[in-house]
């Protein structure tokens, strides 16, 4: 897939930097909030606005401490997102006028040798576009007056972003798209750092204070020449221990993430092993109908130096028994810390893939679930019994999505077919096809003998 060129958004805390970015990208990925440091993560995401595409990186508020430990580590991810950026725009607040922070941004930029376009962001009706001259003194031209808010002077923009843009004319498209692995589970498990381990670069803020990631972050990524689109989530916790709205926004976010995603890693600690929390994150994935597998982390923490046959049996064990409508999930132990077990995890994903593009031929299946049903007759009830008239296979994934196998079955009374009849012929399926990774989904017909 051809690099497109990167727009770097930077800015002091509040002036509407993920405001902006949400319009260039025409669709909400930052959470909007008006307390500052809501955005700490770098976010990225694509601009088709004007004639050519191009990569748009959201960064949290430079210069000014955002009210808890992570200041730091903010200032380190706006400066690799200056560091790999084609142009940077410099977002200010036209309602507040300028402030000395502003000034030291720009002193800042001014040492990067990088082209810095100016906006005056909150300039929301005609009155307000004298408020955006007193920025000329900033020392980067004329400003560009827009309100992210309601989309006013945002074509302009686009169009002043692409004349400094190095675009190519022979830009090669992949015709596949990349596969969107989210990675979800609770707080603290350490979904953040096994995505530092898989790109082995701080790219998105890692503490031991659960919450830390806020927004549901999108990362390209290539391994092995095999595009991917990792989808660093906020953690998701029960509803009622949510301690604000932004949180609230965040799981909601991780949740929307989650139904995006073409295959979705549950992540678990090794230590705490499954918790109820994580059976609710996993019952929303199979409520999802997602392709899916289970990356048990913090294998450095539990790791024993003897009997280690045993001790994986028993973590696997407790996985299973507590995650049994998830039976169909790879587990894959490894550690974040140490980078132990990735490539086997990516080959679990790729296997997921692969299984994914699977089909069987309708006479194949037909004969198939024939001799399952003379095996264990389908149920009977009130003097009818269920029958099984025909079954084709509707969906599969493709070059270019990894979709669960769906089958319709035609069949006299619909009403019989009990839950667990239906599992048996799941079951029975896997048994020839496999399926590693991928839930098998029914779609029932009712057409009589």
């Amino acid at each position: 897939m051809g690099k497109l060129p990167t727009v770097a958004i930077v800015g002091r805390p509040n002036v509407g930097k993920s405001a902006l970015f949400n319009r260039l990208v025409q669709r909400r990925v930052a959470i909007v909030h008006d307390q500052p440091g809501v955005t700490r993560d770098r976010l990225t995401a694509d601009s088709h606005l004007g004639k050519q595409a191009f990569t748009v990186i959201d960064t949290g508020g430079l210069g000014s401490h955002i009210g808890d430990q992570f200041d730091q580590q903010v200032r380190a991810e706006a400066q690799l997102a200056i560091d790999f950026s084609d142009l940077i725009l410099l977002v200010t607040d036209g309602r507040e006028g300028l402030n000395p922070i502003d000034l030291a941004v720009a002193k800042d930029l001014r040492g990067t040798g990088k082209t810095v376009l100016l906006v005056v962001n909150k300039i929301d009706h005609q009155k307000h576009h004298l408020n955006g001259t007193e920025f000329i003194q900033l020392g980067f031209g004329e400003p560009f007056p827009v309100s992210a808010a309601h989309g006013t002077g945002i074509v302009e923009l686009v169009a002043e972003i692409e004349k400094h843009l190095p675009f190519s004319n022979s830009e090669s498209q992949d015709n596949l798209q990349p596969l969107k692995l989210a990675i979800v589970g609770r707080p603290n498990v350490g979904k953040s750092s096994l995505i530092n381990a898989i790109l082995q670069d701080q790219r998105t803020i890692v503490s031991r204070l659960a919450g830390t990631t806020r927004d549901a972050v999108d990362i390209p990524y290539e391994r092995d020449g095999k595009h991917y689109i990792l989808i660093d989530t906020a953690g998701i916790r029960a509803r009622g221990k949510h301690n604000s709205s932004v949180e609230v926004f965040s799981v909601m976010r991780s949740e929307k993430s989650l139904e995006k995603a073409d295959i979705c890693a549950l992540v678990i600690d090794a230590v705490d092993g499954v918790t109820a929390q994580d059976k609710k994150i996993a019952g929303l994935i199979q409520q999802n109908e997602k392709p899916c597998l289970v990356a048990v982390n913090k294998l450095d923490l539990v790791k024993p130096p003897a009997c280690i046959r045993d001790f994986f049996n028993g973590v696997l064990g407790q996985i299973r028994a507590n995650l049994f409508f998830l039976d169909y999930a790879p587990i894959d132990i490894l550690s974040a810390e140490t980078r132990e077990n990735l490539d086997r995890f990516f080959l679990s994903i790729e296997k997921i893939r692969k299984h994914s593009r699977k089909t069987i031929g309708t006479g194949v299946l037909n004969r198939l679930l024939k001799d399952a049903t003379e095996t264990q007759p389908p149920p009977m009830r009130g003097g009818k019994r269920l029958n099984i008239l025909y079954a084709t296979q509707v969906s599969k994934g493709s070059e270019n999505a990894v979709s669960p196998p769906t089958f319709a079955l035609f069949v006299n009374y619909p009403d019989l077919l009990t839950e667990s009849y239906l599992r048996y012929l799941e079951g029975k399926i896997r048994e020839r096809m496999g399926y590693h990774g991928l839930p098998i989904l029914f779609r029932i017909r009712s057409r009589r003998s």
